[in-house]
C-alpha cells in the first residue's frame, strides 16, 4: 500500500500542482481538476490515452465525461487520501492534455490546494 503524503511533500508537490489547475476537494483528502477539450473526440482521446498508464501504473481515478469535459478526482482509495501515486498520475495527466495539439484544458475549480495537512489531522 502506498503511503500518505507527509506535510513535507505535500509543500512541496501540491502548490505547484494547485498553480497548474487542480484544486484541494474540501471533504476529503483528495485533489481535483476539470479539463475541457474542443469537442468529444479529443476528450475520449484524452481519457482513452491516460487509461493505458493508469493500467500500467495500477491506479485509476475517478473521472466523469460529458461531452467535452472531463472532471477528475484523485485519491488513493486504499490509503484514504494523497500518495505519490495521485502526484505522478495528475502530472501525467496534464503532459498527456500539453502534449494533444487539438486539446486543452482549463480549470473551473474554485478552492485553491490550501490544505497541507492530512485528513486526519484537519480536525
Amino acid at each position: 500500500m502506498a503511503d500518505i503524503l507527509t506535510p513535507e511533500e505535500r509543500q512541496e508537490h501540491l502548490i505547484p500542482l494547485g498553480d497548474a489547475g487542480w484544486g484541494a476537494v474540501s471533504d476529503r483528502d483528495a485533489i481535483r481538476k476539470v479539463y475541457i477539450f474542443p469537442n468529444f473526440i479529443e476528450a475520449w482521446g484524452w481519457m482513452s490515452r491516460v487509461a493505458i498508464w493508469c493500467e500500467k501504473w495500477n491506479h485509476h481515478p475517478e473521472w466523469h465525461n460529458v461531452y467535452r469535459t472531463v472532471d477528475v478526482t484523485l485519491a488513493t482509495h486504499d490509503a484514504d487520501g494523497l500518495t505519490h501515486l495521485d502526484l505522478k498520475l495528475a502530472k501525467k495527466m496534464d503532459a498527456l492534455a500539453d502534449a494533444s495539439t487539438a486539446a486543452s484544458y482549463q480549470s473551473d475549480i474554485s478552492e485553491p490546494i490550501t490544505c497541507l495537512c492530512n485528513l486526519d489531522e484537519r480536525g
